[in-house]
């Protein structure tokens, strides 16, 4: 039982993490949205834009093993 709740602990620190970076990009995004755009400003915007959808796609995926975890411990439920 302890190892279950250390496994969750883990996924969901994991979770809020990646979370927490993908937050981080939204912003970095953001800010570069707010500024007179060179060419050079231009492409530092479009580079945050795909850091921003690849931290997204890391913190859904961390969310979805977190999810499983929890349904498995919950309910019995494996989703793989």
């Amino acid at each position: 039982m302890e190892h279950e709740v250390h496994d969750l602990d883990a996924l969901q620190g994991a979770y809020k993490a990646a979370v927490e970076l993908w937050i981080g990009a939204i912003r970095d995004e953001e800010a570069l949205a707010s500024v007179n755009h060179s060419v050079a400003e231009v492409d530092k915007w479009e580079a945050a834009g795909f850091r921003e959808e690849e931290l997204r796609g890391k913190a859904k995926k961390a969310k979805a093993k977190y999810e499983d975890a929890l349904r498995q411990k919950l309910f019995g439920i494996d989703e793989s």
